[in-house]
């Protein structure tokens, strides 16, 4: 590997402690709990930035995502296509990602944090110049995507340690 991709994989690992420790020890209530009936759970947060990552990086790998390859899907039982990733959820959508375990919630974050660690192991500095996305102005480049996946799955996560919080726990 490259120093960059060191740097990427360190990011990513950070993300993945970052899901562990949010979910550890929540029963099935406390991840389904919303603090408001706007606002998102703790479940909904994780699913999310977990299926955000899978999505783009098997775009980017031009692979299938782990959610159907591995069977997460059916496992997770949720009402929506095998394609949603819960973008543009609104507030009755996020209340349908209900019944969700801390086991199933990391077991799929694992399995698609696995995949990306495989997958940027193969990947040279040069492939991060790649364009992924020509639907933006500018174009999207393999690194660009990266960092966008790591910063919006930092925050996801830090925003379902805030809901932890305010769970008491």
């Amino acid at each position: 590997m490259t120093a960059s991709t060191d740097l990427l994989v360190d990011a990513f690992g950070r993300v993945r402690e970052a899901v562990e420790d949010v979910v550890d020890g929540l029963d099935v209530d406390e991840l389904g709990t919303r603090p408001a009936d706007h606002a998102n759970s703790i479940g909904w947060l994780v699913w999310h930035l977990t299926r955000i990552q899978d999505d783009h990086l098997a775009g980017a790998a031009d692979a299938e995502q782990i959610w159907t390859s591995d069977g997460w899907y059916e496992r997770f039982g949720l009402p929506f296509t095998a394609d949603d990733t819960g973008y543009g959820h609104a507030r009755k959508d996020v209340a349908k990602v209900s019944g969700l375990t801390a086991e199933l919630l990391t077991g799929y974050h694992g399995a698609v944090h696995a995949n990306t660690v495989q997958y940027l192991a193969g990947i040279t500095d040069k492939d991060l110049k790649r364009i992924v996305d020509r639907s933006w102005s500018p174009p999207v480049t393999l690194g660009i995507r990266l960092i966008s996946v790591i910063t919006d799955t930092l925050q996801h996560s830090g925003q379902a340690a805030y809901v932890r919080g305010l769970l008491g726990r």
